[in-house]
């Protein structure tokens, strides 16, 4: 079975509820319980397998893109950039708003010029608010995005929406749907 690592933590994976959302806890996505390195290594060597290989630079979201944005990194031999949680003020940051199911914060882009090349990474797609605002953020500094890979997709219809308002292709690994408060695969 491919992902067999990945498959399996999921499988495992606890559920909580955030109000009225079903939010689960996984070491890629919250940092929560240990992130084996055979995890990062299984994953890095599958966005790397799936992915588009004409891009200058990585891009990801702080802060649990980063474990998988660092292995895949070292593995392709291509920098990365964080969009941060954190105003800098530096000169061209962009702010961007993010929206998601349980809450609204703000990302700052910083280092991404108008034509740069890049994979957009995320950990997961949920509601789909985070990789929206990043998407339009990235579209209006006028960056190429040559493809976009989330590890794990929370099923509903947040891909396709994304999808079809940007006119993109978003690669997911997995794809899960939560019930009686259990991680199932799909």
């Amino acid at each position: 079975m491919a992902l067999e690592r990945l498959s399996g933590s999921l499988k495992n994976a606890r559920v909580i509820k955030r109000g009225e959302y079903d939010y689960f806890i996984h070491p890629l996505t919250d940092g929560i319980e240990v992130i084996e390195p055979q995890l990062l290594r299984e994953v890095a060597e599958e966005i790397d397998r799936i992915s588009k290989k004409d891009y200058e630079r990585i891009v990801t979201i702080e802060a649990m893109g980063l474990p998988v944005t660092t292995a895949l990194s070292l593995l392709v031999n291509k920098p990365y950039t964080i969009i941060r949680k954190r105003r800098y003020g530096l000169e061209g940051e962009v702010e961007v708003v993010q929206r998601t199911g349980y809450s609204e914060n703000k990302l700052y882009v910083n280092d991404l010029r108008k034509g740069c090349r890049i994979l957009l990474l995320d950990v997961v797609i949920s509601t789909g608010g985070t990789l929206k605002a990043v998407l339009s953020a990235l579209k209006d500094i006028g960056c190429k995005i040559v493809d976009v890979v989330v590890v794990i997709e929370k099923s509903g219809e947040a891909k396709e929406k994304l999808e079809k308002e940007f006119g993109i292709e978003i690669k997911t690994l997995v794809k899960i749907k939560i019930e009686r408060g259990e991680v199932v695969l799909l």
